[in-house]
């Protein structure tokens, strides 16, 4: 049995120095600074488009290219800018769960006393303003429910597919080359 190896995709960059690489405002060294934030949207834009099993390869073209070769700073960079993201990502997911946990014990408690309400005022069928408020409650009490759904059925999967990209992106290899001239 053949185990399912997932692609890789080449993400190709072109700079002109190692500086435009970087967030000048940030005043960390480069290898723990943050990304520009161009090329962060950039990588991550690209990075979106394929499969969240994908692995990446980073070609970085530089047109003035440094005496050492920066190859190592720069994957270096990438990697600890794509694992913190990975890390704030996971923090997020956490904080967005448990707010649907939270939301849902309230929207449950909620239409319970709705429904509750409801059922006291289903004796009187007669009238017509306390039919349309027992059907206010039952309608109020599920659109309570609302928010915890949103979270449990479609909130969380991007949040998940971020993290996995951006895990890939941690671990892609990168290179540093010489641009070609266009």
């Amino acid at each position: 049995m053949r185990k399912h190896v997932p692609p890789v995709h080449q993400i190709e960059l072109r700079i002109d120095k190692l500086s435009e690489l970087f967030n000048s405002m940030d005043p960390t060294p480069f290898h723990h600074c943050d990304l520009d934030r161009d090329a962060q949207e950039y990588l991550e834009s690209w990075a979106m488009e394929f499969p969240s099993d994908s692995h990446f390869r980073i070609i970085v073209h530089m047109e003035q290219m440094p005496d050492q070769d920066p190859t190592p700073l720069v994957a270096e960079a990438i990697h600890n800018f794509f694992d913190y993201k990975t890390t704030i990502t996971k923090r997020q997911l956490g904080l967005l769960l448990r707010e649907g946990r939270v939301s849902l014990l309230i929207g449950l408690a909620f239409l319970l006393l709705c429904l509750l309400g409801a059922d006291l005022l289903s004796g009187n069928v007669g009238n017509t303003f306390l039919r349309v408020l027992r059907e206010s409650l039952i309608i109020g009490g599920w659109v309570a429910m609302w928010r915890p759904l949103q979270i449990f059925l479609y909130e969380w999967w991007p949040s998940v597919r971020h993290g996995r990209i951006y895990r890939n992106l941690a671990k892609a290899l990168v290179h540093v080359t010489p641009a070609t001239p266009k």
